[in-house]
């Protein structure tokens, strides 16, 4: 799963990164609104975590910003401002959730889980496709009731999917969705053919049936024939 951090503040920044990185998120972080807007134009998010005091304006102007781009990416404000009114202005400019600072590292990630369950599997912990079942939290697979021995990035990658069933996603996405800003600077997308082989492969060992789809030229696809 992909964030992006928009926070000013350097040493509460890394201290989020790092911990989400160390709980399967790719967390990019960026310090001002221009730099937020760059991204955010180039790029989807399943989560944005936004603080609003920012060096160059205020962050409800990223809100702003995304609602004339009509993007879906979840938003959780975090921020030291605390009253109603900022609260109910961040919820009526399209914010998913709100947190106050100081906060528990271990309650941003709940909340982040939270709004990522409720955007891609309607709130649900355990996402089933058919034979395949998938608990969110515990990164546990079963086909049929059997567990299966998949990796972080395929467990990511299988959610990505699925949470995209019947949409084309092209290599590039899949590649930003798994690595983040790192994948702007690979020379080609071949390990996303890698992770896509071997997740399919494994799938069919315990059982599944073939849903990943490949678009000559163009991508994969989730799809029930």
């Amino acid at each position: 799963m992909k964030l992006l951090l928009v926070e000013d503040e350097k040493e509460l920044a890394v201290s989020i990164q790092d911990y989400l990185a160390n709980n399967d998120f790719i967390c990019e972080w960026v310090m001002d609104i221009h730099q937020a807007t760059d991204k955010i134009t180039s790029h989807d998010y399943d989560c944005i975590l936004l603080d609003l005091s920012l060096p160059d304006g205020n962050g409800f102007e990223i809100l702003r910003e995304l609602k004339s781009q009509n993007k879906t990416d979840g938003v959780i404000i975090i921020s030291a401002k605390e009253n109603l009114e900022t609260r109910i202005e961040g919820l009526q400019l399209g914010a998913d959730d709100y947190l106050t600072k100081p906060f528990h590292l271990s309650e941003l990630l709940v909340r982040i889980q939270a709004l990522i369950r409720r955007k891609n599997f309607n709130g649900n912990n355990l996402v089933r496709y058919h034979e395949i079942e998938i608990d969110v939290l515990s990164k546990v697979v079963k086909v049929n009731g059997k567990i299966v021995d998949l990796t972080k990035k395929e467990i990511i990658l299988l959610l990505y999917l699925i949470g995209n069933e019947n949409r084309v996603l092209s290599k590039a996405a899949i590649a930003e969705h798994l690595s983040g800003d790192m994948a702007d600077m690979l020379i080609n997308h071949d390990f996303v053919y890698a992770h896509i082989k071997n997740l399919k492969h494994k799938l069919k060992l315990a059982g599944s049936n073939n849903y990943i789809k490949t678009i000559y030229g163009t991508g994969y696809k989730w799809h029930n024939d």
